[in-house]
């Protein structure tokens, strides 16, 4: 059996054969693998944003009624094991090299999988391996023919629906829910969160037939904000105060929403929870790299947005703090994938940004600092190049001051990389030019 740097080395190759989008070559290794899937309960989380985040509340709060819960979530941030998670606990090393090597020497040399059919195929057996009561999985791309689609889930949650990877999805907010409706099953309740007339036009049509029941972000259900600070989600049939969920944003508070109505219109019979749970659940709740406070004085905060949808979210977010300290000056270090909207996105956060700081993750597909440059808005803004994106942060903080904001945005792999570079110091949280 290969070891753990050899089967990563062996997985990450599997890149080469890109994203093939259909549901074959998965069925067909998850049929040799004896249906893992359908052994245990299952939620299936799509969406464009949010799904993450989302996916990460319904597994607390599900375990925090003392179930036993895995989730498969993508792409991870620093290491791979953090895709496939059972009650918090990442996979272990063992169970990477072990499951990997059940799944080549079931799978012919004509099948080439992808990395992400293996990863998914993995993370299905592993929960059976580990007797799951429930497992919360994550769209990796689209939906209908996201190699996930192969699941009999409770329910279906749907975060929202904006313009990305249009190369596989289409190039307008319907054509993309319409791949995203594919995970959509007959008679399993479909939850949607706040999209347009348009958007959910779609996803009506869909469920109406597949025969199934939509309930939507706004009508059917919503979150409202109490006096003491805490929110009140005002369900599709009961109402639970004193909520906190314990990630920044407003949009993580849609989210949690999301998050309740699905569990209380697909799980409520079998998995059932307590007010206490549901509170405990959100308060507790942990997600890495989105809106995620990493130092203070000044503020470092990473986001892993790279859409103009997520750009408009952690405008909102940093627009508040400009209300908390109206000197402050945000610094941005930007690094974005090249089939991303590059423009669209700066342009959104300009308005809030004193200096831009353009860097990339060490990744072929990351454009560079000069191409960021030519697309970026011109105006008042100081702009930067650094290749590097630790030396990019190190900059960042020789020009902040303590009541500064620096963040880290466009894209989930430069998140990923500032972060391993903090694990790897001894003081992850002093200053990067003092280590």
């Amino acid at each position: 059996m290969l070891t753990y740097p050899e089967t990563l080395d062996y997985l990450f190759a599997l890149h080469r054969f890109g994203v093939k989008l259909g549901l074959e070559p998965i069925t067909n290794i998850l049929q040799r693998l004896g249906q893992p899937q359908r052994q245990y309960a299952t939620l299936h989380v799509g969406g464009t944003n949010g799904k993450g985040s989302s996916a990460a509340m319904l597994a607390a709060i599900l375990q925090a009624g003392g179930y036993r819960v895995g989730l498969y979530t993508s792409p991870h941030l620093i290491d791979f094991r953090e895709r496939i998670r059972v009650q918090n606990d990442d996979i272990s090393e063992e169970h990477v090299c072990e499951i990997t090597e059940r799944i080549r020497c079931r799978t012919d040399t004509s099948d080439s999988l992808t990395f992400f059919e293996i990863t998914t195929a993995m993370a299905f057996q592993y929960f059976l391996d580990q007797r799951v009561d429930i497992a919360v999985i994550e769209v990796g791309l689209g939906g209908r023919y996201d190699a996930t689609n192969v699941l009999d889930p409770l329910g279906v949650l749907i975060t929202g629906i904006a313009l990305d990877h249009e190369m596989y999805l289409g190039g307008t907010l319907p054509d993309i829910a319409r791949e995203k409706a594919g995970i959509i099953h007959s008679q399993v309740p479909v939850v949607l969160g706040a999209v347009s007339e348009s958007v959910k036009s779609v996803f009506e049509a869909s469920t109406q037939q597949s025969d199934a029941v939509l309930f939507h972000y706004g009508q059917d259900f919503s979150m409202s904000q109490s006096a003491q600070g805490t929110f009140t989600y005002h369900g599709i049939r009961e109402e639970i105060p004193g909520l906190n969920p314990n990630l920044l944003g407003q949009h993580q508070v849609n989210n949690a929403a999301c998050a309740l109505a699905l569990l209380e219109s697909a799980t409520r019979e079998r998995f059932p929870l307590s007010v206490n749970d549901i509170q405990y659940g959100l308060k507790h709740v942990r997600w890495k790299g989105r809106l995620e406070i990493i130092q203070r004085d000044p503020i470092v905060i990473v986001d892993g947005a790279h859409n103009p949808c997520g750009a408009q979210v952690l405008f909102d977010f940093l627009e508040s703090q400009l209300h908390d300290c109206p000197d402050r000056k945000i610094i941005v270090i930007l690094g974005m994938m090249d089939d991303k909207h590059h423009a669209e996105f700066t342009q959104v956060l300009f308005p809030l940004i004193s200096t831009l700081i353009l860097t990339r993750p060490h990744m072929t597909r990351a454009v560079t600092p000069d191409e960021l440059k030519q697309v970026v808005p011109q105006g008042d803004v100081a702009i930067v190049t650094v290749d590097d994106s630790w030396e990019a942060l190190c900059h960042a903080h020789r020009l902040a001051r303590s009541s500064d904001l620096i963040c880290v945005t466009g894209s989930l792999f430069l998140v990923g990389e500032i972060l391993h570079h903090l694990t790897q110091r001894s003081s992850p949280m002093s200053k990067p030019e003092n280590v």
